[in-house]
């Protein structure tokens, strides 16, 4: 029996990407549900008591599982379905595309997301005031080193961590698919990285 899946997801936030974007590659169909995550939603933080999105909720033959953050789930939806992979059989690979995934959920966000998402974003949503000048400035100077080892990595590879599309992609896409909405990818100085990132968009 299928898996009825139930996504619980903001659309700006990066591990929700991941997310929709494996699911997607899996061809697996879901609901979706929108949280405005800074409310707090009891309804939501019963499901999720840190607060963060994104949730997965799965019934399958009778059973409730659910499963929080999209680490979480990128490893749960891995391992109950397997094809297509999106974490390679060769290990070496495999290791490759988890650093990648960490590379960007916590290097790429602390010196990207926390001065441009937050400055662009965040404040606006939580009332904290106008952004700041220099602190987008030392975000998109941080964004250029990224997009410069993100060309770096694609010279010898056909995707990011190895042969094939992998997490290590998605999760580099996700953050970067976020800070595209507001404008601030520099793509004609990374044509390497430009060409990467649109063969996994379409």
């Amino acid at each position: 029996m299928s898996a009825q899946r139930t996504l619980h997801h903001f659309p700006l936030d990066p591990g929700s990407r991941q997310v929709r974007l494996a699911l997607g590659e899996k061809r697996l169909p879901f609901a979706e549900t929108v949280e405005r995550y800074w409310e707090g939603r009891p309804e939501f933080l019963a499901l999720n008591p840190s607060g963060l999105t994104p949730v997965l909720i799965e019934e399958r033959d009778g059973e409730r599982i659910v499963v929080c953050e999209s680490r979480a789930i990128l490893e749960h939806l891995e391992e109950q379905e397997p094809e297509p992979a999106l974490l390679m059989r060769d290990p070496g690979e495999r290791a490759e595309a988890r650093r990648l995934v960490q590379w960007f959920d916590r290097k790429f966000d602390f010196e990207v997301n926390a001065f441009l998402i937050h400055e662009k974003m965040e404040k606006r949503l939580l009332g904290l005031g106008s952004p700041e000048f220099c602190a987008m400035r030392r975000g998109r100077d941080a964004l250029k080193q990224h997009l410069a080892y993100i060309e770096t990595l694609l010279e010898e590879r056909d995707w990011l961590a190895g042969r094939r599309l992998s997490h290590a992609d998605l999760a580099a896409a996700a953050h970067l698919s976020v800070v595209d909405y507001f404008g601030d990818l520099p793509w004609g100085d990374f044509p390497t990285a430009k060409t990467w990132y649109m063969k996994l968009k379409w």
